[in-house]
């Protein structure tokens, strides 16, 4: 229960940075276009509000609605999510924003597309600068990857050390990696000290989402970070450092091989051998009901030799445009699978979200995760959608070239449509999130 609140706090935190930020871009260009901005809003708030604040001569009233699915605000004179046609029967006013130039129009609609970008170069700027960047390159992780059934059914071998694809250096592990790999025509790898090339099937990127299983991970050795208090591993006087490389006198070379035999001695005694400075120990140790020992191994960036990078503050600047931008290629290069059998059954929700953030509060992970949000968030809000700001845009753009402008009744009917388009998209979304929750 704790963790779920630590990731829904950090949710919820998240979110309402996004969202402000993102409304604030429509607010800022509004006024600067003397356009009058009637609500700014934190979520929506239909019926009632939980907050809600209005200065002496302001123009623009501000509030917490109680639904958390967003935020917004009022532009006057503009056919929205507030669906207020009885303003848009009256004349236009010269501060409302249908009376206002098409180019001023479209720049206060791209406007919070515009602040979430900023936002999130921004971010990784700033995380860059206090944080660093370190990194582990794939040729620095000896013992190689460990390949899920469908990668090994298209070639790749458990301790492949992935090298190149169609040529292209991969240098470290990640989306880009993955995307690289599935779009080639061969990788190379490296297996038993030779290069080895494979031929990359035709919708490999659609086999692995099918089979739910991932692609890689990296091949590690068991040792040991940190033991907990009371355990069988703390009884058997593991400590932090210790390799281990047997149980029972079976050769357990890699942690899911460690992992693998030592479930078969459910709340039984073994005999671990494991390796401490160097030297080959011994040690009995009871293995819990669970199949566990009870310590936390070293992940893949405590293993190997890791690479930082470092940032002076105006050198993470450029640096942190270019993470953003290449975060956005590779969201938009993903965005194609969506509209696959295979993508259509992974959407998730807010708990799909939620579950990205770490179980405890981590700055780092949070504020890497926002400028990620930041980046969706922007790309998803300019698709041409009726209900989403690219929708605007469309009909923004469409009035500048044929020099026409679409009806108020049509503008209305577009916006019911985009609406109902995107509750529906929500509901299935978060309606994933929960068979997935009952039949995992």
């Amino acid at each position: 229960m704790e963790t779920f609140l630590i990731r829904a706090l950090q949710l919820i935190l998240s979110l309402s940075i996004l969202v402000v930020f993102h409304e604030f871009g429509h607010y800022l260009f509004a006024r600067i276009f003397k356009i009058r901005v009637e609500k700014f809003y934190l979520f929506f708030d239909p019926w009632f509000a939980l907050f809600r604040y209005k200065p002496k001569n302001s123009e623009t009233e501000y509030g917490i609605g109680w639904l958390p699915l967003g935020g917004y605000v009022k532009i006057a004179g503009m056919i929205d999510e507030s669906m207020d046609k009885e303003q848009m029967q009256q004349p236009a006013q010269p501060w409302e924003f249908r009376s206002k130039p098409a180019g001023q129009r479209l720049l206060v609609m791209i406007a919070g597309v515009l602040f979430n970008l900023i936002l999130a170069f921004f971010i990784y700027s700033m995380v860059l600068f206090t944080w660093n960047d370190t990194y582990l390159p794939m040729k620095n992780a000896t013992m190689g990857m460990e390949f899920s059934q469908a990668a090994q059914q298209a070639g790749f071998k458990d301790g492949d050390i992935l090298l190149r694809a169609d040529g292209k250096e991969l240098e470290r592990y990640g989306v880009s990696t993955l995307l690289d790999v599935a779009d080639a025509r061969q990788v190379t790898v490296l297996r038993d000290g030779r290069e080895v090339t494979i031929d990359i099937p035709e919708n490999f990127m659609q086999t692995l989402m099918s089979s739910k299983q991932g692609f890689a991970s990296f091949r590690l050795p068991t040792v040991v970070y940190d033991v907990q208090p009371n355990s069988g591993a703390a009884q058997a006087g593991l400590m932090s450092g210790d390799s281990l490389v047997a149980i029972n006198g079976v050769i357990t070379p890699t942690f899911n091989d460690f992992r693998e035999e030592l479930s078969k001695y459910k709340n039984q005694e073994i005999t671990l051998d494991f390796y401490r400075k160097g030297i080959l120990e011994s040690t009995v140790a009871k293995v819990d009901t669970a199949g566990y020992l009870g310590f936390y191994p070293k992940n893949e960036m405590q293993v190997y030799q890791t690479v930082t990078l470092e940032y002076g503050f105006f050198e993470s600047f450029p640096a942190g445009i270019k993470m953003g931008i290449q975060t956005l290629k590779d969201y938009v290069n993903q965005f194609q699978y969506v509209f696959t059998k295979e993508g259509a059954s992974s959407l998730g929700g807010f708990g799909a979200i939620g579950s990205l953030f770490p179980p405890t509060w981590n700055w780092h992970a949070f504020w890497m995760m926002t400028a990620f949000l930041s980046v969706i968030l922007a790309f998803m809000n300019i698709l041409p959608i009726p209900g989403l700001d690219g929708g605007h845009v469309l009909f923004l753009l469409y009035e500048v070239v044929t020099r026409r402008k679409p009806s108020e009744k049509f503008m209305e009917y577009a916006q019911i449509a985009g609406m109902v388009l995107l509750l529906g998209l929500v509901i299935y979304a978060n309606g994933m999130d929960i068979i997935r929750a009952i039949f995992k």
